[in-house]
């Protein structure tokens, strides 16, 4: 409604200075179209006349702002909000998508997609769509006011745009690929600052800073050059649509001019007609540029569409079911059937790998760094799929079950422990955000955290820095098992659980461990003799086969010899 409101406004605009020319001036009498204005209080004087017609400019200036106001509030609600849609959209895509996926995309650039680039809609809204209804009837309207103004004028005001789609054509594809190289750029540059800042304690420890601040200045200057080379294409455009509708503008102020010392046309009547090829000629220009807007829009929607149209590599098979709970407190079986799977195509990192954990058994995945020992405890999970083999669960194919029930029932402490900006109790909290705060102090003493959070400042209400860097290595690690610990799972995945911890407080969370892994199935990545002292069986993973799989061997309980794990001799 706005919409239409706001042209029947520009149309009445220039009616005022009309009346004002051709009338009021010249002490001619008003034509019967506006009869009224003679009955308004001292209608019969001219300068009566002139403050009702000056009077009826301002309240039509003022209409046409009001309605202005109104309707950019309705559509940047409207567009923000489909903004914002989309953003979520995309932000629940990525989730779903495989950590393969992650591992290859910088955070940065796919934050800048979530935030930045999904403004592609409101562009598509605002400055596409809405303004191509507005500029058509525009358009339409004031030709044909126009058309019974000066036929002749009419005719040539359009003649004067008719470069306008070679131009768009021959021009508006460049924009579109500079608008992508573009954001393109920025987004490399957002990935930057955030690895940099990720990795400060690093950056500063080798005293990378100054090779940091060059590598950011030439992601910097390649960014301006794309920007720069993407304004000069819309310049260009601009430029071209200016000088046509500025020629247009001439030929008609001159043609008029003709028309006006000939008797065709009055001079009020040239004046309403100058005022509409603006009007006429805005849209056009409006039409013109919505190539600059398009560009943008499509740029940012291609890197939008390229994260919506990445497949999950990990999804639920149609009908999947939920994973039953286990009876009592036992664990679940774990088995997997001849695995293989790697990161990269012909780059295996596991092979025909066949193991299986009986409820409530622990076992030790023990060898050297990159033997593939975090890789086989992520297939449990989903995180990857095999490329062959399977993964089963209590008899049940991991890909025919939900992710949700999956998942719901293991628990994993990472070697990296992560920890998100939140308080103590919600960090533990995490995996059942329902808990108690009574059921949270208990998992914290088991895991040998609750000593250290009673003293910070507010306790288990202390909010913790990005990533936990408020505290040390070894609380990060002791939170992490506290939230394993909560979670209560029958299924236990622990990757050097213990590499934070000092002998005093291992031992202590050891026994803690103990008590965990009771009656559950679990699996325990390790290269101290401590951590895996109580494991049912050891598995050793070399070269990306299990080469032994052994009961647990007296030598490896034994606490007094080294902490380090023997080598295998196979």
């Amino acid at each position: 409604m706005f919409l239409f409101l706001g042209v029947l406004l520009n149309i009445l605009a220039p009616w005022p200075l009309k009346l004002i020319v051709d009338y009021v001036i010249t002490d001619q009498p008003l034509p019967d179209a506006v009869f009224w204005l003679t009955a308004m209080p001292g209608g019969g004087s001219s300068s009566a006349l002139l403050a009702w017609l000056a009077l009826g400019t301002l309240m039509i200036f003022v209409s046409r702002q009001v309605v202005a106001i109104l309707k950019a509030y309705i559509q940047t609600g409207a567009a923000s909000r489909m903004k914002f849609d989309l953003g979520v959209e995309i932000f629940a895509h990525l989730q779903r998508l495989s950590l393969q996926y992650h591992g290859t995309k910088p955070a940065g650039d796919l934050v800048r997609r979530v935030i930045t680039d999904t403004d592609c809609v409101r562009h598509l809204f605002v400055l596409i769509i809405l303004p191509t209804i507005v500029s058509v009837v525009t358009i339409i309207t004031m030709f044909i006011v126009m058309w019974h103004l000066d036929r002749t004028l009419a005719l040539l005001a359009l003649v004067a745009v008719g470069p306008l789609p070679a131009l768009m054509k021959w021009l508006a594809p460049r924009m579109t690929e500079r608008t992508y190289e573009q954001h393109q750029a920025e987004g490399e540059l957002m990935a930057v600052a955030e690895q940099t800042i990720s990795a400060l304690p690093v950056v500063q420890a080798f005293g990378r800073e100054a090779h940091e601040d060059e590598r950011f200045r030439n992601v910097s200057t390649r960014a301006i050059r794309a920007y720069l080379r993407t304004i000069v294409s819309q310049l260009q455009y601009k430029i071209g649509v200016s000088t046509a509708t500025a020629l247009g503008t001439a030929a008609v102020m001159a043609l008029g001019g003709v028309h006006v010392l000939n008797g065709s046309l009055t001079i009020g009547s040239l004046l309403v007609f100058l005022s509409y090829l603006a009007s006429l000629y805005t849209p056009i220009e409006t039409v013109a540029y919505l190539s600059t807007s398009y560009a943008d829009a499509a740029g940012r929607a291609r890197r939008v569409l390229e994260v919506l149209n990445t497949e999950q590599a990990v999804k639920e098979a149609p009908g999947a079911r939920g994973l039953p709970a286990p009876t009592g407190n036992l664990g679940l079986a774990v088995r997997l059937e001849q695995v293989s799977f790697g990161y990269e195509p012909s780059r295996p990192v596991l092979e025909d790998v066949t193991l299986e954990a009986q409820p409530g058994e622990t076992i030790a995945l023990v060898g050297a760094t990159g033997a593939g020992k975090s890789t086989l405890v992520s297939l449990i999970p989903r995180f990857f799929d095999p490329w062959s083999g399977r993964v089963l669960i209590s008899g049940y194919d991991v890909r025919g079950l939900t992710l949700d029930s999956l998942r719901s029932k293991i628990a994993l402490v990472l070697q990296d422990p992560f920890l998100l900006p939140l308080t103590i109790a919600e960090n533990i909290a995490y995996g059942r955000p329902d808990a108690h705060l009574r059921e949270i102090e208990d998992a914290a003493i088991a895991a040998n955290a609750d000593e250290f959070i009673q003293r910070l400042p507010d306790g288990y209400n202390t909010v913790i820095g990005e990533r936990g860097a408020t505290l040390s290595g070894g609380q990060r690690q002791r939170l992490a098992i506290a939230r394993a610990l909560l979670k209560n799972a029958p299924i236990l995945i622990l990757d050097e659980p213990t590499s934070a911890l000092d002998a005093e407080t291992e031992m202590l969370f050891l026994q803690a461990l103990d008590r965990l892994m009771a009656d559950r199935t679990t699996f325990i990545i390790a290269h101290r003799m401590s951590t895996i002292r109580n494991a049912d069986r050891v598995v050793t993973l070399r070269d990306r086969r299990i080469i032994e799989s052994r009961a647990n061997a007296p030598s490896v309980n034994d606490d007094h010899g080294s902490d380090q794990l023997p080598a295998v001799h196979v």
